[in-house]
């Protein structure tokens, strides 16, 4: 029996995210009927954590176990070969036997893309939430300082967040502004809540467009209160772009 690890990106546009389900295409369940077909067995593959619908990823992590003479190689391949051209299998290695894509992770990173002009895209709209008001980039990111270090993030879970505490620690925040309009949040941290990104995301835009000051931003995040931060930003803009262990 080896443990198998892959590296995944995919665009998230036309799935209902990672973890397959009955009412539609994942990531997962396509992959997964992938390695049947290849192996002629039911293969659970066990990922880093779940994106949600519309989430994108440039670098998954996820791993399965399998009884089998195929190599690495041949799996990239011919999963390649089987997978729609939104999912590609970056990278295909042996692992650990008691290597786990979940629970031995240490941190991911995330980035948010906003197309901040006065005009909206036609080419790569899927991939950033469009904001049309200028958005006060430093004010934002003395609201971002605030989110560094551990926090209990209840203000900014979303409903039906599988875990069993709300206390997240964030190494790493910062907003960097890009050519054409775009500017892209980073954050790394130790776990993620659902939808926790997303909705400092919005909360972020409030006080970029003056609706809250930074101080307010604090003062909603120390609150626990969800229904004092912003909406969810929409799932288009949101990466997975790293998972370290």
């Amino acid at each position: 029996m080896s443990n198998f690890r892959l590296i995944i990106e995919y665009d998230g546009t036309n799935y209902q995210g990672w973890q397959r389900q009955k009412n539609g295409p994942t990531i997962q369940g396509e992959i997964e009927n992938a390695l049947k077909i290849m192996t002629g067995k039911s293969v659970t593959l066990t990922g880093s954590g779940r994106t949600d619908a519309g989430v994108h990823a440039l670098a998954q992590s996820a791993n399965f176990h399998c009884e089998t003479k195929l190599t690495p190689e041949i799996f990239q391949r011919g999963l390649n070969s089987l997978l729609n051209k939104d999912i590609v299998i970056k990278q295909c290695s042996y692992a650990a036997e008691n290597f786990h894509a979940r629970y031995d992770v240490k941190s991911k990173i995330y980035h948010y893309r906003i197309l901040n002009c006065a005009i909206p895209a036609a080419v790569g709209r899927q991939y950033a939430w469009f904001i049309q008001k200028p958005l006060d980039t430093g004010a934002m990111m003395c609201a971002i300082s605030h989110i560094i270090g551990k926090h209990d993030f209840k203000a900014f879970e979303g409903a039906g967040s599988p875990r069993s505490h709300t206390v997240r620690c964030v190494f790493h925040a910062n907003l960097v502004e890009k050519e054409h309009g775009y500017v892209v949040f980073e954050i790394e941290a130790d776990g993620f809540l659902r939808f926790m990104v997303r909705n400092i995301v919005t909360t972020l835009a409030d006080v970029g467009t003056g609706k809250i000051t930074p101080e307010d931003f604090r003062q909603i995040l120390l609150s626990k209160d969800r229904s004092r931060a912003g909406a969810t930003a929409p799932p288009r803009g949101l990466f997975l772009m790293d998972v370290r262990y």
